[in-house]
């Protein structure tokens, strides 16, 4: 394998592996705020891609991103009332079976509006046979268009949740809802935020990647399955672990190619969430609670 091809594969895989994490730091925001596996995550990566194409039609490429986030951030919301606070003596099996429900319903009612026919938004910058060369290996200008994105979503979280207050009250509820009520903080607010920031940072995610990877009705369930096992593998809770369990599970996908058919690609990260789950299920970067603590 020459030199070039291995830039190549590592390129891939990290941004492979940066449209996962961004996936995971979904589920880590609504597991931090509310103790569940929001399993419809990877739907509001579909919206955000799918309503940005739509608007796109009709005004220009970046007010119809910045509207689609808007929009399905708007979807998190609502969703959230409608069906996670309406529970009635809630457990936390019970509101994980409600998001997968709510993938379902979501993924069904895409495929009334959209059909089953793939969409995809145009490059941001250059175009579709343009690229940049580094170090022999050419790398689409959209490409850092994705580790760019990933990177503010990264550095914003962390300065929204410690120098914000109301980032610090929503890590008062995930360190202790009780007690976080108890000082006064409006703890259901905060989940409703949760869901807010957790579907707005998907759409944006769906909204870049939708030129490379293309989108469609049906791309939420891999995504979710992808993106939950970069939590697992990131230590669930920890946002900051899950860009480095993303980058590795997407160099690992991107390296498999040479050595097995593309369509066992996908195999591949529920093996490594079976081992993960069976030999370390506190992730490689510690607990849950103690991850979640170290990275804010």
């Amino acid at each position: 394998m020459s030199g070039e091809l291995i830039i190549q594969y590592i390129f891939s895989g990290i941004t492979v592996g940066s449209i996962y994490a961004v996936v995971a730091i979904g589920f880590n925001i609504i597991y931090n705020a509310t103790g569940i596996i929001n399993f419809a995550q990877g739907e509001f990566v579909m919206l955000g891609g799918m309503t940005a194409y739509s608007l796109s039609l009709i005004m220009p490429l970046y007010l119809a991103v910045v509207l689609a986030v808007i929009i399905t951030a708007m979807v998190g919301s609502a969703l959230e009332f409608v069906f996670i606070r309406s529970m009635k003596s809630p457990s936390v099996l019970g509101m994980i079976i409600v998001t997968i429900g709510l993938s379902i319903l979501i993924r069904e009612i895409a495929l009334h509006v959209w059909n089953e026919q793939v969409r995809a938004l145009p490059f941001f910058t250059g175009s579709e046979i343009s690229s940049i060369n580094i170090l022999g290996a050419h790398i689409s200008p959209q490409v850092l268009w994705v580790l760019g994105i990933t990177a503010l979503i990264v550095i914003g979280l962390y300065l929204f949740f410690s120098f914000t207050l109301t980032g610090q009250a929503m890590r008062a509820c995930a360190n202790n809802r009780r007690a976080a009520s108890l000082c006064g903080i409006n703890t259901r607010t905060m989940i409703n935020l949760s869901f807010i920031l957790s579907a707005g940072i998907g759409a944006l995610a769906g909204c870049v990647t939708s030129p490379l990877t293309q989108t469609n009705y049906n791309m939420g369930a891999d995504l979710a399955i992808k993106g939950f096992t970069v939590a697992i593998l990131g230590g669930l809770g920890n946002s900051m672990a899950a860009v480095a369990g993303g980058i590795l599970l997407g160099i690992i996908e991107s390296f498999s190619i040479s050595l097995m058919p593309m369509v066992y690609k996908d195999v591949i990260a529920i093996a490594i969430l079976l081992l993960i789950l069976v030999f370390k299920p506190s992730g490689l970067f510690g607990s849950a609670q103690a991850a979640a603590l170290k990275e804010y």
